[in-house]
């Protein structure tokens, strides 16, 4: 029943998506044209060429006349140069009348040619109706501040009238005309461009400016003809304040204007015949005015309906996509139907996407700039999808799911039969009344058969050493004492240098971390596990006892709580938990068939528990706390432990990256997919974030100060999607896993992205570099702080991101919605980098203490006295990670 009830929830999923689509599809009908348009702007020019250099052949002119001769009594040409100066005798083939252009600009030359060559056409050619010296040639100069002035153009004007028998006159933007009387006694007739884009109009009211303009003109200059010798609007590109350019807008808006024009008896032009990649130089719509693409095929009819172009074949891609990401879901053993919600809302969401992006790429004309843009930022949004895609299942399924149902849970029942465990506790250099506490409560474990081998290596100082060695001593005979003062291969070596002395009888291995203290029922507790003999590890959280020490410490030790209450946890149901030493315990014989500890790797505790996997060992979790060791001592040293981490993560993947091969070990797909997600999760996405806000940053400079490459809206909505979720994700995770408040869990979340350089540099520093040392992480010690500031470069990035997004939202002048989404981009990635700032800060002020927060609740409380007082930070141990902050 219930793989029924998850085939409904998939079903519906996507009607609701095609639904979607079905709503976004557009359909209107306009005024059908009657006949033929009056003119259209005619540049042959094709796909790949460039209008400016490149020479048009007459079979190209004779192709294009072809294709529009149907469809208009009459063409408008700009310039007689490039081969153009054959479209009046090849046009004459097709019927068709010209208006021919002289192209006049701030050369001289280039000007005379242009208008000795039309004169001479003019001459030859009855098909030519009048001739356009210059186009928006006043308006250019004024905008380019180079080229004729009114008076050198009228000069130009009144040469040509005197030597043709046609019409001539010049084209210009509307407003030109009125402020230039005199350019209007000049000509025969006014060549008027009106294009309500370019005004910033909506489409609702493009026609009705239009006519508007024509009759205001009408009253300015009355008994002189006028010809709207432009009129259009794009098809694709950004908007410009409220024009927003849309295929169907565009067919609804020419339909309507040439019935009103045929109606009211007003000559005009369509800009243009066929779409111009080549026209960069006009922003993002400069390519997209024509009535065909630059295939040669209509864009829309000229009579009947217009609909969404394509839409029909992208819902079908959306929904295709959509479903080949909801399979997985039918794999799911015990997935409830509002998980399978989740699931398949995300992968229709993500199928949405997918369409959009090959719409995108099919239906617009890319520069080699753009072109490796879009590449690039498609590819490096795939798997930050599939991160979003991943933390939302997770969601779903904590929330939605039935729970863990193979967490261990103790029994508190002492087995009949206790083996010999041998606990291991490596030191380096270690606080000697650190050590003493730890060594102290193992003393205490509720455990009769143990044994406890305290390895202290390279530390020659006897102040470090000689007392262990005597604590030892009085602790009794099951307290081993070995220092070696020359020993290699990092805390793995000093691992395999107990195993030396663990006595023969030892059947499991514990491992402590020399800052950590233990509960007296650790060992009671979950070696009972190791009676299924294909057990070969069993894990217990990490937690720590010096959470109150400060504001910091404690938002550091609620970042460290989630994974071990939330991922851990997760993987467990799979049999894939990280093994991450302290706390470990581990069958002696699963760990010799592993090959013991390994120091080819500076995270050998991960390396161990993979290999145990790999070789087909089985391993137990636990939630609850048996142990509570010191954080790390600053924020710079918490982010050289992250590094650490994830330097190591990325040796893993090097090393161990056959035996995810099917086939190649004991690996199954499910232990496959939570490692390899895992990685992505973690490695992947603080990787991915600090290449595309880099990325973005070398971007924003040509949006800001050169007015080009605009980023899409597919390439920057899921990055703003991608941090919501993960923002969601945290937030809501802690509160129901870690059960962490609010503030606390904001403060956990702050902590986490502070470490996005770090981890990002040390999956850099993984793929490009060899065995970077093992670098212990100072814990406990209040006066060993980092006096260099340890967020340099994130504070640089925040700031360049900052910047930019400012540049971004004050330069938009046109109010571009892809330019604000980049801004907010920008924003939203700069919160990684300036989080590590202010994590460094505050941690250097007196806001870090919590008796700051205490004086500050007492001064509220006298003004406020029914304020409930704060809970105070606890310490450990017994705890769990749930260290209060005072509100």
């Amino acid at each position: 029943m219930r793989s029924v009830g998850v085939v409904l929830v998939v079903a519906v999923a996507t009607v609701l998506h095609a639904a979607g689509w079905f709503l976004m599809h557009q359909r209107v009908s306009p005024p059908n044209v009657v006949g033929q348009l009056a003119s259209v702007s005619f540049s042959p020019i094709a796909a790949g060429r460039d209008g400016e250099r490149d020479v048009t052949s007459e079979e190209q002119i004779r192709s294009d006349l072809a294709v529009i001769a149907p469809y208009t009594r009459a063409i408008r040409t700009y310039s007689v140069g490039n081969g153009l100066d054959a479209v009046p005798e090849l046009a004459s083939e097709f019927g068709l009348h010209v208006t021919l252009g002289a192209w006049i600009d701030a050369w001289d030359d280039q000007n005379e040619r242009e208008i000795e060559t039309a004169i001479a056409l003019s001459k030859h050619h009855r098909n030519i109706d009048s001739i356009i010296v210059g186009n928006e040639t006043l308006y250019r100069s004024s905008m380019l501040h180079r080229g004729p002035g009114v008076q050198d153009l009228i000069a130009k004007i009144q040469r040509v009238k005197r030597q043709v028998s046609v019409p001539v006159t010049t084209a210009e933007v509307w407003n030109i005309w009125l402020e230039h009387p005199e350019l209007v006694s000049a000509v025969d007739y006014l060549a008027v461009h009106i294009l309500p884009y370019w005004e910033g109009l909506p489409s609702s009211v493009a026609v009705d400016h239009a006519i508007k303009i024509y009759q205001r003109l009408r009253q300015a200059y009355p008994g002189k003809r006028i010809v709207i010798a432009e009129f259009g609007w794009p098809s694709a590109g950004l908007n410009r304040l409220a024009a927003v350019p849309d295929p169907v807008a565009q067919a609804d808006i020419i339909r309507d204007f040439v019935a009103r024009a045929d109606a009211m008896g007003i000559d005009y032009s369509i800009v243009e015949a066929f779409d111009q990649p080549w026209k960069t130089f006009e922003g993002s719509v400069g390519a997209y005015w024509g009535l065909f693409n630059s295939d040669r095929a209509p864009k829309f009819a000229l009579a009947g309906s217009v609909e969404t172009p394509n839409w029909v074949l992208k819902t079908v891609a959306a929904l295709a996509i959509g479903l080949l990401l909801c399979i997985p879901i039918f794999a799911s053993p015990g997935v409830t139907p509002i998980q399978a919600a989740v699931f398949a809302g995300t992968a229709h969401a993500i199928g949405a996407w997918g369409s959009s992006v090959f719409d995108y790429w099919a239906t617009h004309y890319f520069v080699l700039g753009s072109l490796i843009a879009m590449i690039v930022g498609a590819a490096l949004l795939v798997p930050l999808l599939a991160i979003m895609k991943q933390r939302l299942d997770e969601l779903a399924e904590i929330i939605f799911g039935g729970g863990p149902k193979r967490l261990l849970v103790p029994g508190h029942v002492v087995p009949d039969r206790r083996p010999l465990v041998s606990i291991h506790i490596p030191a380096y250099r270690e606080p000697p009344e650190m050590l003493l506490e730890t060594l102290d409560s193992v003393a205490k474990l509720d455990w009769p058969n143990f044994e406890c081998i305290v390895v202290i290596n390279n530390t020659p100082e006897a102040s470090f050493w000689r007392p262990i060695e005597e604590h030892c001593q009085l602790l009794g005979p099951r307290f081993k004492f070995v220092r070696e003062d020359r020993l290699e291969g990092f805390k793995a070596g000093a691992l395999r240098l107990a195993l030396d002395h663990t006595s023969p009888e030892a059947e499991i291995i514990g491992v402590l971390d020399a800052d950590y203290v233990v509960h007296p029922d650790w060992l009671k507790d979950l070696v009972p596990a190791f009676a299924t003999p294909s057990v070969g590890l069993v894990q217990a959280p990490q937690d720590h006892r010096d959470g109150g020490r400060s504001v910091v410490h404690a938002v550091m030790n609620r970042e460290y709580a989630g994974f071990f209450d939330i991922g851990m946890v997760q993987r467990n149901e799979v049999n894939a938990i990280v093994s991450h030493g302290t706390m470990c315990l581990v069958r002696r014989s699963a760990l010799a068939d592993a090959g013991g500890w390994s120091s080819d790797t500076i995270v050998e505790d991960a390396d161990l528990g993979l290999t145990l996997l790999a070789r087909g060992w089985w391993t137990h979790y636990t939630r609850r706390r048996y142990g509570w060791g010191l954080l790390p001592s600053d924020f710079a040293a918490y982010k050289r432990q992250r590094h650490r981490w994830a330097y190591g993560g990325v040796q893993l993947i090097k090393k161990h990256w056959r035996a995810f091969i099917p086939g190649r070990s004991h690996i199954t797909t499910q232990q496959r997919t939570e490692f390899l997600f895992g990685w992505l999760t973690w490695l992947g996405a603080e990787s991915l974030g600090v290449a595309i806000a880099i990325l973005n940053l070398i971007w924003m400079p040509l949006v800001v100060f050169l007015g080009i490459a605009v980023p899409q809206a597919v390439l920057t909505i899921p990055v703003l999607a991608a941090f919501s979720v993960m923002l969601l994700h945290f937030m809501v995770l802690y509160r129901t896993r870690v059960r962490a408040p609010t503030f606390a869990s904001l403060g956990a979340a702050f902590s986490a992205m502070a470490l996005q350089l770090t981890v990002a540099r040390a999956v850099a520093d993984g793929l490009i570099k060899d065995g970077v040392p093992f670098l212990r992480t100072a814990k406990g010690c209040a006066g060993c702080a980092t006096q260099r500031f340890p967020a340099l470069w994130e504070s640089v990035l925040g700031t360049l991101l900052i910047l930019g997004s400012l540049g971004l939202y004050l330069t938009n002048y046109q109010q571009v919605t892809e330019i604000s989404i980049f801004s907010a981009v920008l924003l939203v990635q700069s919160l990684p980098f300036l989080a590590a700032v202010v994590v460094t800060l505050f941690e250097r002020s007196s806001l870090n203490d919590f008796a700051t927060w205490r004086k500050l609740a007492a001064a509220l409380a006298t003004y406020r006295p029914r304020l409930p007082r704060g809970r105070e930070p606890t310490a450990g141990p017994p705890a769990s990670g749930d260290i209060g902050i005072l509100p």
